[in-house]
């Protein structure tokens, strides 16, 4: 059962990360044109990094400990909590009409939505397990208030993917604009792509008050869900075209900046 203590911290953890989607996606009002193929790459990268970072030490570690402490082989919930994980982003994947700047061919199932509204339900579809995954470290952590590492890691957790969110935000916001869209409107619906992720944080973590015993399965959900975006829209999208080294640099980048969040906060 969930706690106020909780709750704050798990609204503050999701709420962090969508307030910097919505700033990002306040840029549209001072950048009128989108960033460069390279620098977008290198944001793709970035991004992944982050969420491949995340995904390790951020939840399958913590899904291995608790399901240790619990007395339960670690790996058992580790690999089946990643594998349902895969599979609900799979399924969401096929069945949400979507579009990728990059690509005119819409996926999920067949719609007559605008193309811009295609283009939000792409980005909004990988914020999906990034509110999940930043929720349930916050409700991990105050489930266990005595381990100060776990509050650390969730910090650590909400911080990387907010910075990434910041350009993500922006991403999605300022090509709106440059599709004939209203500046307000780019600016709402940028917001908008980050607001699954209180939403999700908050269904995720109320689930696990329901069935506290699969915690670890929980936190190795959220992770296989990340990794399905990583290796399906953002490693392949960030090294499209020539110079495919500036997105994998990205990667790189993205990847030492968590670890090193993960690390210096734990």
């Amino acid at each position: 059962m969930q706690t106020v203590n909780q709750w704050l911290w798990v609204l503050g953890g999701t709420g962090f990360i969508f307030l910097m989607t919505s700033l990002g996606a306040a840029m549209v009002f001072f950048f009128r044109q989108s960033t460069g193929a390279a620098m977008q790459r290198v944001f793709l990268g970035f991004a992944a990094g982050v969420m491949i970072a995340a995904s390790m030490w951020g939840l399958l570690a913590p899904a291995i400990e608790e399901a240790e402490a619990r007395g339960q082989p670690g790996w058992i919930p580790a690999a089946g909590g990643f594998l349902l994980g895969i599979i609900f982003l799979y399924g969401l994947d096929r069945l949400i009409p979507h579009l990728h700047p990059a690509s005119n061919v819409t996926e999920g199932i067949p719609s007559q939505a605008k193309r811009t509204t295609l283009l939000v339900w792409a980005v909004t579809l990988h914020n999906i397990p990034e509110g999940m995954a930043v929720g349930l470290s916050f409700a991990l952590a105050a489930q266990r208030p005595e381990n100060a590492g776990l509050y650390a890691g969730a910090m650590a957790l909400a911080l990387g993917i907010g910075i990434q969110n910041f350009p993500e935000g922006a991403a999605i916001s300022i090509p709106l604009r440059q599709e004939g869209m209203g500046l307000r409107k780019s600016f709402l619906l940028g917001c908008f792509s980050g607001a699954v992720e209180p939403v999700f944080g908050i269904i995720t973590v109320f689930l696990a008050g329901l069935i506290a015993p699969y915690m670890p399965w929980l936190l190795a959900f959220a992770a296989g869900a990340m990794m399905y975006v990583v290796v399906e829209e953002l490693i392949p999208e960030a090294n499209l075209g020539s110079h495919s080294n500036m997105g994998t640099m990205g990667v790189m980048a993205g990847f030492l900046l968590m670890m090193i969040l993960d690390v210096a906060l734990g």
